[in-house]
């Protein structure tokens, strides 16, 4: 799946994901781009490659809107289930490499779960 058009400022968005494993916060984004595009831009680039397949998001811990890569090359988890770790100490977010299997719940049809680990990175525990 791809973008349709690829406008300077998708192409941005692209080349940040592109030089990062990590998640990155949809407020972080705007922030940082502030200077090139608004942020109602931003926001609705990264809901434009999350429909498109390019992304996909969750809620951290703060209650924001993470963004992750899901480029075949990135990660080939990025196709199921998988959770997510923040670390409380320095805000580190990142997919985990783990499957995740969705059991069935009588009565209820589920598309998607969301699963966010919180605790401390390496670098933060030592």
């Amino acid at each position: 799946m791809g973008v349709k058009r690829k406008t300077k400022s998708v192409k941005k968005l692209l080349k940040i994901f592109g030089q990062t494993n990590s998640a990155i916060s949809a407020v972080k984004l705007a922030e940082d781009l502030h200077q090139e595009m608004n942020k109602t831009t931003v926001y609705r680039i990264l809901e434009r490659l999350e429909d498109e397949g390019t992304l996909h998001s969750f809620i951290g811990k703060d209650g924001l809107k993470w963004y992750a890569n899901n480029e075949k090359d990135s990660a080939p988890y990025h196709s199921f289930a998988h959770p997510h770790f923040q670390c409380k100490s320095c805000g580190k977010t990142e997919c985990l490499t783990m499957d995740i299997d969705i059991p069935p719940v009588p009565k209820y049809k589920i598309d998607s779960i969301k699963l966010l680990f919180i605790g401390e990175c390496d670098d933060c525990a030592s």
